[in-house]
């Protein structure tokens, strides 16, 4: 009886949940991308810049199942048109099957794609083998109303990928002598810097003079910190110069803060959530003479910036010259997970404010609230944690912190560890 009253109160934790879209699914076809197009922060900026922020005046719905007896197949369909729907409007439709070989690694897969729109059906699949570092993919369109170039018959590719380096190259079977290759790409890691060129043959029409003009080279710099994870911070800066024709510098940051949870519901023990802030910039600037590249864009800039209070709410914004936009998420976790989204966006031209909306529903990614072990510290120290007599040291332990500075993510949930060491 005596220990039974004198038992020790549970020690105090706090809420870690996972991230609303942790891994990016664009993370899973990669393999098909060149890892120029996804490294210097690009994916981090993509999603940022780009994720729940619904075009105005319509709407977009995402259905992402898997069964239960078979995790190594998955369906994606995409619905998406104007609010005010009209008889020439068309609405975009398509579906995406896929099958992965591993439940852990997306590298190795094979995927058919359907949509009402070109191309009608594709297939794409991609083979990695993790020990010798190389990699063989291939797209091919299978239903298409009319083929017009080259890359309507297909396109393969190989690549190699490390720690520290990658290297590939994508070309057409059918194509002419001087289309080949379609790009290729070169990107290694110094440190903490990551150094990568790409070609990409779109100008020149005479036999062997494309590799020799500039605008079809893209050369960039990047400082990285970070582990990748969503539970450490991360700071990723580039340097840009694409097709010689523009000049773009981006900046991205994920912040991890922890802040004091006032929610009567939680239990006693419960002192604290984690949060995560994104910041990101993005300026781009013509370098070369505008009247000889009329398809090039204008010099723009935009920021953006997210707030995910908990695992239900995640606020976002982003302004430019040329719009504004404010989005708001809200997310179930249950099983699927269902997620509306609506944001406005105001168009600073013609100076009109439009509504999107968007619905996902989705079991790919089956990340939960985790509680955070005891012995955790905060990850960002504020002035309020080092206070004195403060709410924040209740018990004999101080707020949370975990090893993952240390890079020992072993104890997390998939959804919650780094991306693979690829390049």
């Amino acid at each position: 009886m005596g220990n039974w009253m004198n038992k020790e109160p549970p020690p105090p934790v706090v809420l870690v949940p996972p991230l609303f879209d942790f891994p990016p699914l664009a993370a899973r076809t990669r393999m098909l991308e060149s890892s120029y197009n996804l490294l210097f922060g690009k994916l981090a900026l993509k999603c940022l810049f780009d994720d729940y922020f619904e075009e105005a005046r319509n709407f977009n719905t995402i259905i992402m199942l898997k069964p239960i007896d078979d995790p190594h197949v998955d369906l994606i369909a995409t619905v998406s048109g104007p609010l005010d729907h009209k008889p020439e409007e068309k609405v975009a439709g398509n579906a995406l099957f896929r099958w992965q070989s591993d439940v852990d690694d997306p590298h190795t897969f094979m995927d058919l794609f359907v949509s009402n729109s070109e191309p009608i059906l594709q297939m794409r699949s991609c083979a990695y083998y993790p020990r010798l570092g190389v990699g063989a993919f291939g797209i091919l369109p299978l239903l298409l109303k009319k083929r017009v170039s080259s890359e309507d018959y297909g396109v393969m590719g190989l690549r190699f990928g490390s720690t520290n380096l990658s290297f590939g190259a994508t070309l057409m079977p059918f194509a002419l002598k001087d289309e080949l290759p379609k790009n290729a790409w070169l990107v290694s890691k110094l440190g903490r810097l990551t150094v990568g060129v790409q070609y990409d043959p779109q100008y020149g029409d005479k036999e062997g003079a494309k590799y020799r003009n500039l605008m079809n080279w893209s050369c960039a710099i990047g400082y990285g910190v970070g582990s990748g994870s969503p539970l450490s911070p991360s700071f990723n800066f580039g340097l840009e110069l694409d097709k010689s024709s523009q000049f773009i510098a981006s900046f991205y940051q994920h912040v991890v803060v922890q802040r004091r949870v006032k929610n009567p519901l939680e239990e006693n023990e419960i002192v604290g959530i984690t949060n995560y802030i994104d910041f990101g910039f993005q300026l781009q600037t013509r370098v070369d003479d505008s009247k000889t590249s009329n398809n090039i864009p204008e010099s723009s800039f935009q920021v953006a910036a997210s707030w995910q209070a908990n695992k239900n709410f995640l606020l976002k914004g982003k302004v430019g010259p040329l719009s504004s936009s404010l989005a708001l998420a809200f997310k179930s976790w249950w099983k699927p997970s269902f997620t509306f989204s609506i944001s406005v966006t105001r168009d600073n031209t013609i100076g009109k404010t439009g509504y999107g909306f968007g619905l996902r529903i989705e079991n790919l990614r089956e990340a939960s609230y985790q509680r955070a072990d005891p012995n955790f510290v905060m990850l960002t120290p504020t002035k309020e944690h080092l206070a004195e007599g403060i709410v924040w040291k209740i018990g004999k332990r101080p707020m949370l912190e975990s090893d993952v500075n240390a890079g020992n993510f072993e104890g997390l949930p998939r959804e919650l560890r780094p991306l693979t060491k690829i390049l």
